[in-house]
């Protein structure tokens, strides 16, 4: 083993600068060789064996510790092109390694926090989701109005066709039978001053109706406006020409088994029907369903007490026609009205005494009490040498409209037989009117009714 120290002096015996160095101790000539040629460590000659490479050593009696020593070892392992596994780390300064292992956690450490916020926070974060709901209808309702009276009934009954029946009014037919239950009764004079009613039913079905009697082709104007199919017992012969070429005839003469005479009544004035045969009679004919031109309906509006603020008590205002009296023909037909508050209707009497209807088979009446009642001036005559009445119906004229124990004053108009009747007032504003059963009657001239609070 030699000291080996750099030569002062190279060819030709020159004086060579040669920089100061560390003596080193234990180190063999290849690593001097190493040194000087900066190539791989060779042995003196070629069948030489290396010799095993020492870590240097500094000459002086300095103390240094072992990582030191494999720091500088490491570093001449890389400077010589022979670096070992890690040498790369041993040749790091403490201060490197410490600011490298820093740097690494906190990458690491950065990187596991952000997996697992995904895995175990990701779910709990609310997610976009489009749910696309399936349109579904609309629940049935469970009421509608009637086409007909404007009260609300069933989807069904309110589908029901409308159908209209002749009912007399001659003393010999009174008390009649179903009126009370039809949605829109039209009075007129059938002929000699005696009047006479097409009754229109929709949504109820009275078991005992009549007595039926014979049609005039004004009734066929009135029930065009809802399409419906008309019971009679034969009529004028315009009428019948006129059902019978067009029109929905319920004749008794070609339908007697929707019909039966009652033996309490003579002819001609006990003819009775009921909704269960004509139900089936205007399912054999076809007439299912009605075209109804519904009349403007608007919400009842009874008159109530009111409170000031001092907190009395006001009572409702007074109607304004409480009394109607329309003159239509003789005393036996003339009728009354009395507005009843109560119940925001109007209590009918003809020939001086109350109106009423029998209810059932079983004799149980009830005096008549319209919601609506509205009065028509229309141009009468007679028609024909049988005395036939004739209405010119399809026009326009004055009326009056009593609801809600008032009056409004109307100019009336029907465009055809099928158009419904129109009312509207000295604005030009149509008229509604309130649900329930309205009652018309056909006056020649206005001063044949008259009205008192």
């Amino acid at each position: 083993m030699l000291d080996i120290v750099p030569p002062t002096r190279g060819p030709n015996n020159q004086k060579r600068n040669v920089q100061k160095s560390q003596r080193l101790r234990g180190h063999t000539l290849d690593d001097a060789r190493a040194r000087l040629f900066g190539g791989a460590s060779i042995g003196i000659a070629n069948n030489q064996p290396k010799t095993r490479e020492q870590p240097a050593t500094p000459i002086n009696n300095e103390s240094v510790g072992n990582g030191d020593r494999e720091q500088v070892a490491a570093k001449k392992r890389l400077r010589l092109g022979r670096p070992r596994p890690m040498d790369w780390w041993r040749a790091w300064s403490k201060k490197r390694k410490i600011i490298t292992v820093f740097i690494t956690l906190l990458l690491v450490s950065g990187g596991v926090v952000a997996a697992t916020s995904s895995q175990f926070w990701g779910n709990a974060q609310p997610e976009l989701s489009i749910i696309k709901h399936k349109k579904t209808a609309p629940p049935a309702p469970t009421t509608v109005a009637s086409p007909l009276s404007g009260v609300q009934v069933s989807p069904a009954e309110a589908a029901r066709p409308v159908t209209g029946i002749m009912i007399e009014n001659s003393p010999d037919s009174r008390p009649q039978s179903g009126l009370q239950e039809a949605g829109a009764v039209f009075e007129a004079i059938a002929e000699g001053g005696i009047t006479r009613f097409l009754t229109l039913y929709q949504e109820t079905r009275p078991g005992y109706v009549g007595p039926v009697r014979s049609l005039r082709p004004y009734y066929i104007d009135f029930a065009g406006q809802f399409d419906a199919p008309i019971a009679h017992v034969g009529g004028s012969p315009e009428a019948l020409a006129q059902i019978r070429n067009g029109g929905k005839d319920l004749d008794q003469f070609f339908n007697s088994g929707a019909y039966w005479r009652v033996n309490s009544r003579y002819a001609p004035h006990n003819v009775y029907t009921n909704f269960d045969k004509l139900d089936a009679l205007n399912t054999s004919k076809g007439y299912t369903k009605s075209d109804v031109k519904p009349w403007p309906r608007k919400v009842e509006k009874k008159a109530k007490a009111t409170k000031t603020a001092n907190g009395q008590t006001t009572p409702p205002p007074a109607p304004t026609a409480a009394k109607i009296d329309m003159a239509i023909s003789s005393s036996l037909y003339n009728s009354h009205y009395d507005y009843d508050a109560a119940t925001n209707s109007y209590a009918r009497s003809q020939g001086g005494a109350p109106h009423i209807a029998i209810t059932d088979e079983a004799g149980n009446t009830a005096q008549l009490k319209p919601k609506v009642v509205i009065a028509l001036i229309v141009p009468f005559s007679i028609v024909d040498s049988s005395g036939h009445s004739g209405y010119s119906i399809n026009g326009s004229g004055t009326g009056y409209i009593f609801q809600d124990g008032g009056v409004t004053e109307v100019t009336w108009s029907k465009a055809d037989r099928t158009s419904p009747i129109e009312f509207k007032d000295t604005a030009g504003t149509t008229v509604p009117l309130n649900p329930g059963q309205t009652w018309v009657t056909l006056l020649a001239t206005s001063d044949k009714l008259t009205y008192t609070p």
